[in-house]
Formats: C-alpha cells, sequence, structure tokens
C-alpha cells in the first residue's frame, strides 16, 4: 500500500500506482483507464480541473479532448508551454456522461489531488471551473462564490501548510459552451503569469538584499564604548 489512514504520499510512484488502480469510489466501476496527471513535477504553475472526459478517460491524459486542445491554444497565446505546468484533476476517473462528480467520490479521491500538491509545492495554483476552485477555496477557508464572481481576482493564503496564490477562472469546456468568456479566460491566465512574476521578484529581493556589514566583533566594541563612556562621565 502506497498510503496509510489519510496519511499523505511522500514519493510519486505509489501515488501514481494507487490512482491507476485506485477502487475507493463507485467511479472505478465505468472507467477505462484513471488519469492522475501530467506535466512537469517540479512546476511553479498548477492547474487543477474537475475531472477526465472521454477522451481523457481512453488515453489516461488530462486535457486531451476539444476542452484541452481550447486549453492549449489559450496557453500558447500568452507564452506558456504545456511541457512546463503540471495540469490534473479534483477526481482522478470520469463519472458516467460526464455529470459532475459527486461529494463522496470528491471526498474520496482527495488525498490523491492533496499529496500532488504537497508533492508539487506550486507557487500559484489556477483552477478551472466551479468543482476545482470549490475545492481549493474549502481548504483555503475561503468561502466560495463561485466562478463568475470570484474569476479575476487573486487569492493569496495557506493551501495544506503552504504559501500559495489561488487564482479561478472558467473550464475551457465552458468556454466551448460561451465563447463569450474566452477574452476572461485569456486574462485569468495572464494574471498568473504576472503574479508569478511578481513572487520571483519578491523572492529575488530578500536573496539580494545586503545584509548588516557589521560583525560580533563590532557588537562588542561598541558595547564596551558605550560603557566606558558612562563611566567617564
Amino acid at each position: 500500500m502506497g498510503i496509510i489512514a489519510s496519511t499523505h504520499y511522500t514519493s510519486w510512484e505509489p501515488l501514481i500506482t494507487d490512482i491507476l488502480s485506485c477502487t475507493k469510489c463507485r467511479l472505478h466501476l465505468s472507467r477505462r483507464k484513471a488519469v492522475p496527471g501530467s506535466g512537469r513535477r517540479d512546476t511553479e504553475i498548477l492547474f487543477i480541473g474537475e475531472a477526465p472526459g472521454a477522451t481523457e478517460d481512453e488515453m489516461g491524459l488530462p486535457f486531451v479532448g476539444a476542452a484541452g486542445k481550447l486549453l492549449d491554444s489559450v496557453l500558447e497565446e500568452i507564452g506558456i508551454r504545456r511541457n512546463e505546468i503540471y495540469i490534473t484533476n479534483v477526481v482522478k476517473c470520469r463519472p458516467p456522461n460526464n455529470r459532475q462528480p459527486e461529494r463522496d467520490e470528491i471526498e474520496a479521491c482527495s488525498i490523491y489531488l492533496e499529496s500532488q500538491i504537497l508533492l508539487i509545492r506550486p507557487k500559484i495554483i489556477v483552477t478551472l471551473g466551479a468543482i476545482a476552485g470549490e475545492w481549493v477555496c474549502r481548504r483555503m477557508e475561503i468561502r466560495w462564490l463561485g466562478v463568475t464572481k470570484m474569476r479575476g481576482h487573486i487569492y493569496r493564503g495557506k493551501l495544506l501548510g503552504l504559501e500559495v496564490t489561488f487564482i479561478p477562472t472558467y473550464h475551457p469546456a465552458a468556454i466551448l459552451r460561451n465563447r463569450g468568456n474566452l477574452e476572461d479566460l485569456k486574462r485569468d491566465l495572464r494574471t498568473a503569469i504576472d503574479e508569478l512574476s511578481r513572487i520571483k521578484n519578491v523572492e529575488k529581493e530578500k536573496v539580494t538584499r545586503p545584509l548588516s556589514s557589521k560583525t560580533l566583533l563590532d557588537y562588542i566594541n561598541t558595547t564596551q564604548s558605550r560603557k566606558a563612556e558612562t563611566h567617564s562621565t
């Protein structure tokens, strides 16, 4: 077993193995292939969707259907390569007829996503759609108000003990149904890039900020000088 009780996975191999053979909820009964996720495991930007669709279920890879192709085109347009990020879903098996995953299915699968987050340690988490957005909000103790109200904003806080920036946006499948939201999706993903640049600049400033040139000896000498001045008055 790669996991005991609620303990998170500490390495990728048992995590992926257990996802591929998982029988924790009813979704395994109708799946073809479980879909753990794909991409860079040391990425700084993690994308989280809802659940695999028909093409994903067939291929065992996330976002490879029509919605995935749309996402790829948007990523390419704003300068992000698919192989530079990691992308996964809240649940790793396709719900029948592409229905939304139910609460108990989400909870049964959450140990996998939580473990992925802890292993990747991303600086930015972009959620695609309501299921993923609500999942992150619950763990960051943020009130979920829906994608339409929450997208366009940046949320900073702790998730599973990690400092992260959370950026919710539309699921690409929703864009396929309503192209009017395409520019919003692009803006949100550009926001993620800008936020990552800001974080890196802050980290760089911390590293390059000059430390005090005073040494312990300087401190001792200063203290002794002050004492001497006190005794002489």
